[in-house]
């Protein structure tokens, strides 16, 4: 989809689409060196995570899932056993980054204009922009939007996707390339489940379990505080498994889609 639509071009890379092509070259080419780009860049990123021992998480969800919402109850739970810093994926506005800071947990908002995902360079201008120096996990809050940021690393080593109970139980099944990036998909907002008795959790696993996916489902609901703790339990986890990787001098890739560069794509020669 990014290749038809041309949101692969984003503020963080347009300073490389931008060039005259030469004779012989054509839009696939391009493309495969933005994301060639891209990657290269995510690798950096996360080698600048992992020699601070960082854990990078990236958030992905529909938009009103509740991303931010669980970013708060968490600081509110754990700002006292870790150091956490976050940035803001959003097409325009501050407004997730000011509730981040009212937790006094440091935040940097990225604004994309028209980019509907965030990609590696965007997430290394913001960090910049943050002083890392302690940080136990960065969350990355990407756009949202259930279809193209699957396909960007960002340097992160962990991908959670949020699946809302108000946006129905058959999400994973309509959006699979998402679903199969998620190394764990929380279902959110599960307090409302009494007033919407057409989702069906277990017919939500089901439709994840139908993409092969052994992520783990995490139901809870951030409002109320309930089912929170296997949440914790899973953060404690994978950031002691990031410590464990740092010591041995490896790292963790999260599932990305590939791109596939060579579908709607008209050659400029």
């Amino acid at each position: 989809m990014c290749d038809s639509c041309g949101c692969n071009v984003t503020p963080g890379n347009k300073h490389l689409a931008y060039k005259p092509i030469q004779n012989g070259s054509s839009a696939v080419s391009v493309l495969k060196k933005l994301l060639a780009h891209n990657d290269d860049q995510a690798a950096h990123n996360r080698a600048h995570f992992d020699v601070r021992e960082i854990l990078a998480i990236n958030l992905m969800s529909s938009p009103g899932s509740g991303k931010t919402a669980l970013l708060e109850a968490s600081i509110d739970a754990l700002k006292h056993e870790f150091r956490l810093a976050v940035i803001e994926g959003d097409l325009e506005t501050e407004n997730d980054a000011a509730r981040i800071r009212a937790r006094g947990v440091p935040a940097y908002q990225i604004t994309t204009g028209s980019a509907c995902h965030l990609d590696a360079h965007m997430v290394h201008e913001a960090l910049h922009h943050l002083d890392l120096s302690g940080v136990d996990i960065l969350f990355i809050e990407n756009v949202g939007n259930l279809v193209c940021p699957a396909s960007f690393d960002l340097g992160q080593h962990r991908n959670v996707i949020l699946l809302s109970v108000t946006e129905g139980d058959d999400k994973p099944a309509k959006y699979p390339v998402m679903f199969r990036a998620a190394d764990a998909v929380v279902l959110s907002k599960t307090d409302l489940l009494p007033a919407l008795d057409d989702f069906d959790p277990t017919q939500a696993e089901h439709y994840l379990r139908q993409l092969a996916s052994t992520a783990p489902l995490l139901s809870l609901s951030a409002r109320k505080g309930q089912g929170m703790t296997a949440w914790f339990d899973w953060l404690r986890h994978e950031l002691a498994a990031q410590r464990a990787r740092v010591q041995d001098g490896a790292t963790a890739k999260p599932h990305m889609q590939p791109n596939d560069i060579d579908v709607n794509i008209q050659a400029e020669v």
